[in-house]
């Protein structure tokens, strides 16, 4: 999805049964290097921190946006945050705790017009800004929308992390749906319109131009695409 809100922060009274709980314990691969906690402890105790976290933790954000969360080695995070494996751990937790940290940074920088989106006057409006916004977000710094990279590119369909992204991108989800509910409600419609239905439209076309962006559309086609999609909206 082009959007992703932590469920305890999206606020919609609409709730959808199933999502797994965030921050469940992790369990480690058996092919990482796990440092104890109080051996982290002992590595840093008296001795300041040596690097920026957030410079760092803007680094990592790049990594996984360009890679994704699998393709994102701990080489390729560590050379790109310009750490140590150790501090990595100390610093971060493991690979999952770092990325969930970026998608909590990608949110913050990245996704903040999404609540500028919601505001909207109108259904139309909301639209318009969602579109205008997940096209300026997706052909950024880095190409394609990070929660459909991460979320595609993660082959495990047990995986915590494809579970995390799905469970924001549902929260989301919900808001959309709340916002088009209250559109039916004053009318805004000019067609009969179901609030799901018309979200999911909706989310499709931005998941549609966010997979474009990946594949190396221009900024230029994409906004043709949104154009198209808001010439046939249904409401005013």
């Amino acid at each position: 999805m082009p959007i992703l809100t932590r469920p305890e922060e999206s606020g919609s009274p609409v709730r959808f049964s199933g999502c797994p709980k965030i921050g469940a314990p992790l369990d480690f691969p058996a092919n990482s290097i796990y440092i104890p906690h109080d051996m982290e402890k002992l590595a840093t105790r008296g001795r300041p921190r040596e690097f920026d976290v957030e410079d760092a933790l803007a680094a990592a954000l790049r990594v996984f946006w360009t890679k994704g969360y699998e393709g994102a080695s701990l080489t390729d995070l560590t050379e790109a945050m310009a750490i140590t494996r150790p501090s990595l751990y100390a610093a971060f937790g493991n690979k999952e705790s770092l990325f969930k940290q970026a998608l909590d940074l990608y949110e913050t920088e990245k996704l903040a017009y999404v609540k500028g989106a919601l505001a909207a006057p109108t259904a139309r409006g909301v639209a318009e800004r969602m579109l205008a916004g997940t096209i300026d977000n997706i052909t950024s710094e880095c190409r394609g929308c990070l929660g459909v990279i991460a979320s595609v590119n993660c082959s495990n369909e047990a995986s915590p992390i494809r579970d995390d992204v799905r469970a924001r991108a549902q929260s989301s989800r919900c808001a959309i749906i709340e916002r088009m509910q209250r559109a039916i409600d004053e009318g805004d419609f000019t067609i009969p319109v179901d609030a799901e239905a018309i979200t999911n439209y909706l989310m499709a076309v931005l998941q549609g131009i966010s997979v474009q962006a990946g594949a190396g559309a221009s900024k230029e086609q994409l906004r043709k695409v949104g154009d198209a999609a808001l010439a046939i909206w249904p409401s005013r």
